[in-house]
């Protein structure tokens, strides 16, 4: 099987634009400082973006989170556990890619699945990237959090429970990838897909082995290029 194309990681337009801003204060450093993130810089996709800190490897809270991403669930997230928001067994496996950003500086996209208070479902979009805290490592993680769609009632009807239907590891390489000119859409990297419950191996820093497979998902498996 092979990696996915291009533009398979990332859909959205804020997605996109958040993980150029990444890049971009990146340079050729494994992450960003958290002190260099600009809010005024993202202004246009401030309230789809959230920051976690790492409390533990299960633990991931919300230091801040944008307006329209509290709106997604009706109520103010700050100290909130990210992994709370998630369907219970799908847990388990999102910590573990979670850990993936700190340890490794790699980036994922979550696809999510939401259902209202009305029982309706939403697709979203969300992307993690590492940040690095000054004098604690990469202990931040810098993210997005978009709808695919744009119904009336967000902000009315909370999202109660959201399921993961994929996994999508990003790896940068400023070597091979680089964003076009300004004003057009980033070059992304390649993204593996993955199943959901998975288990995986991984020795220094190289993608992760798959050892299992779920019927209604796909695996991508690859290594970097």
């Amino acid at each position: 099987m092979g990696i996915g194309s291009n533009g398979s990681a990332m859909k959205h337009r804020v997605t996109k634009e958040l993980y150029a801003y990444w890049l971009n204060i990146r340079g050729q450093r494994r992450a960003p400082e958290r002190s260099e993130i600009e809010p005024a810089d993202i202004r246009t996709i401030l309230g789809d973006t959230f920051i976690l800190e790492v409390a533990g490897r299960n633990e991931y809270r919300f230091r801040l989170a944008g307006t329209r991403v509290c709106a997604v669930y009706g109520r103010e997230l700050k100290g909130k556990d990210f992994l709370s928001v998630l369907d219970a067994k799908d847990r388990a496996s999102v910590s573990t890619m979670m850990a993936s950003v700190v340890e490794n500086a790699t980036g994922i996209v979550l696809g999510l699945v939401g259902r209202s208070d009305r029982g309706v479902d939403l697709p979203f979009e969300c992307l993690m990237l590492p940040i690095h805290q000054s004098g604690q490592g990469l202990t931040r993680i810098l993210g997005s959090l978009v709808p695919m769609d744009d119904p009336y009632w967000i902000g009315l009807h909370p999202i109660l429970d959201q399921r993961v239907s994929s996994i999508r590891l990003v790896m940068p390489d400023e070597h091979a990838w680089s964003l076009k000119s300004r004003g057009h859409d980033p070059i992304v990297p390649p993204a593996i897909t993955m199943t959901l419950p998975l288990t995986f191996s991984q020795k220094n820093g190289d993608l992760p082995t798959f050892q299992r497979k779920v019927a209604h998902l796909t695996v991508f498996e690859g290594g970097k290029q």
